[in-house]
């Protein structure tokens, strides 16, 4: 039978052993969720996040969306933050609705709040000012209005969500691009966008001036963007114009309509988007 000086000697070296070998030893790497990452997100917008035209047709194709697609050939936000916080596999929502408009975003945000995702990204505008006729585009207060209702919408039902918006794409550049390229032009010809890519290869002074209208319109409405970011206050990111100042080739859109990302498009969105700085 032990003594009890030495039953207390052994628990005292017992003791010292362990504070040892934890000393010698490194503190684990902290899991995704003690970084603050979100386990579960959303897109909101229109084709492009919808990943329209990337699955070599023109549908949408959301596996290989710029922010919540899991296709291996996008690193998509939503893989990103996977690679850290593996509690957000499988619960990346994607509601965006190729045609979407400003004023269908607060339904997808009310789709994003029944979800109660942690996460949301926004890219909208694109369609507004890809109206038939230049005289069609939405106002850009209306524009802003429609904004403000859905990031409302977000705030109140989702008041510890991290928000991101992102401007929108230059897609003047795109004419500037391929209104010499036949296969381009071609495509146009069948509707794309006619505001700003109706008779492509025309120099006269009035489709001039329609075609700068819309990349006014565009930049007024990557300026409600912003403004709309900062009334919705510290969880919401803009992108800083990220997006729109992105040097789009034709190599980075599809070759059916030469207008939406193809699946290296999107990985630049990806790339250029991707909210580093966040303090999840």
């Amino acid at each position: 039978m032990l003594r009890r000086w030495h039953l207390v000697v052994f628990v005292l070296l017992a003791a010292l052993a362990l504070a040892c070998e934890g000393a010698g030893t490194a503190a684990p790497e902290p899991t995704g969720a003690s970084k603050g990452l979100p386990a579960s997100m959303g897109a909101l917008g229109d084709s492009i996040t919808a990943g329209y035209g990337t699955c070599f047709t023109l549908v949408a194709c959301g596996r290989n969306s710029w922010s919540t697609g899991g296709s291996a050939t996008v690193d998509s936000h939503y893989r990103r933050i996977r690679d850290d916080n593996p509690a957000i596999k499988g619960r990346a929502e994607n509601y965006a609705v190729p045609g979407a408009l400003a004023r269908d975003l607060a339904g997808q945000a009310d789709r994003a709040v029944a979800d109660k995702v942690q996460y949301v990204t926004v890219l909208i505008g694109a369609n507004d000012a890809c109206a038939d006729r230049v005289a069609d585009m939405t106002r850009t207060g209306t524009f802003r209005k429609q904004v403000d209702t859905a990031l409302a919408r977000l705030k109140k039902g989702l008041p510890k969500a991290r928000v991101l918006v992102i401007s929108i794409p230059d897609v003047y550049r795109l004419w500037e691009l391929g209104h010499d390229n036949e296969r381009a032009v071609r495509a146009w010809s069948r509707g794309v966008c006619p505001a700003l890519l109706a008779r492509p290869t025309s120099t006269a002074a009035a489709d001039e001036e329609r075609r700068r209208q819309v990349e006014n319109r565009v930049d007024a409405y990557n300026d409600a963007l912003e403004a709309a970011c900062d009334k919705y206050g510290r969880r919401c990111r803009w992108d800083g114009g990220s997006a729109h100042r992105v040097r789009f080739s034709l190599d980075l859109v599809n070759e059916i309509d030469y207008f939406h990302p193809d699946v290296e498009g999107q990985n630049k969105l990806a790339d250029v988007t991707w909210p580093g700085r966040f303090t999840w």
